[in-house]
């Protein structure tokens, strides 16, 4: 067993954690199944990294925690029987076109918070083109759209939880769809799904398909604040409306609302000046009426006060 390591039960098993190591150490035991380097400094991953001395029967690599940032051609060259590759927790910043080659049997690929450090989906999928992964884990790396080019043929499982998801959009659930696709379950938790009307395509696929992916019923809604913390399958498609946008503008259900009052208002005020065009004569007729009984009113209002003011009228009214 190297020094910096220990190895569990049989030499199948070797642990290296926290040993910053800069280098994969050389002397592991050929027959080693199981190898796990965290918390190391490995920066890259050079050609043939793991070739020092052949691993034939390596068939699980987790190296986690250990500042790789850089995985160059052939890597894992010497690593015939690798099933499973894991990379979390790494500042991955260059991933070469040949990185995974020499690994036929790759079956599942750990990447958990590996891709936050550089947008690498096009190197990636390049990487990948030749593996036949049937599990892919790309949890935590704040992904806000399915990433449609990493989804080899055959992939059998995808890991997307905690991600910036508010939802799957129409084109990428008629992606989920395609034949060579059938067969994939996804992981959705701990996403901010924003439960408005763009959700609508969304909730019906996943009540159509809901077997596929296997934590539906922990969905929760994360706004808008109304439906924060609902549950998605008890949802109605009619109670998803369209929220205002970020930037402040109405959504377009509420656009919709206000031009439809505008329009009843408009078509109020239209009636009402075509009632009062029609009737004008009615109305000048009516105006001029009211004009002659409020000038009777103040002639009388007048002729009292003149009476009341006449000091013969107040002389005649003192006399007992």
């Amino acid at each position: 067993c190297p020094s910096a390591c220990y190895c569990v039960a049989t030499p199948e098993l070797v642990t290296c954690r926290y040993e910053r190591l800069e280098e994969p150490p050389r002397e592991l035991p050929a027959a080693v199944h199981n190898l796990s380097i965290a918390g190391s400094n490995l920066s890259i991953l050079p050609r043939a990294a793991f070739a020092a001395r052949p691993l034939r029967d390596l068939r699980l690599l987790r190296l986690r925690h250990d500042n790789i940032h850089t995985i160059e051609d052939m890597a894992l060259q010497g690593l015939p029987a690798l099933r499973t590759l894991d990379l979390s927790h790494n500042p991955l910043l260059s991933v070469a076109a040949g990185a995974f080659a020499g690994v036929p049997l790759l079956r599942t690929l750990q990447l958990n918070q590996a891709l936050l450090a550089a947008p690498l989906e096009e190197q990636l999928a390049l990487a990948m083109q030749n593996l036949t992964l049937r599990r892919l884990e790309l949890a935590g790396n704040a992904l806000q759209a399915l990433p449609a080019s990493l989804l080899p043929p055959g992939l059998e499982e995808l890991d997307l939880r905690n991600n910036s998801l508010q939802r799957l959009a129409a084109a990428e659930l008629r992606s989920l769809e395609a034949p060579e696709l059938r067969g994939l379950r996804l992981n959705l938790g701990a996403n901010p799904l924003s439960c408005d009307c763009a959700l609508r395509p969304f909730l019906a696929w996943l009540r159509s398909a809901g077997s596929r992916v296997l934590d539906a019923r922990s969905l929760r809604c994360a706004g808008p604040p109304a439906l924060r913390g609902a549950a998605l399958l008890r949802l109605r498609p009619e109670g998803l409306v369209c929220a205002a946008s970020e930037g402040g503008e109405p959504g377009q259900l509420e656009t919709a609302s206000y031009v439809f009052f505008g329009i009843v208002l408009a078509l109020i005020g239209i009636v009402f000046l075509m009632v009062l065009y029609l009737n004008r004569r009615g109305i000048k007729r009516w105006l001029h009426n009211l004009r002659e009984a409020c000038r009777d009113q103040m002639e009388g209002y007048h002729y009292r006060y003149e009476q009341d003011a006449d000091p013969r009228c107040a002389s005649t009214v003192g006399t007992p």
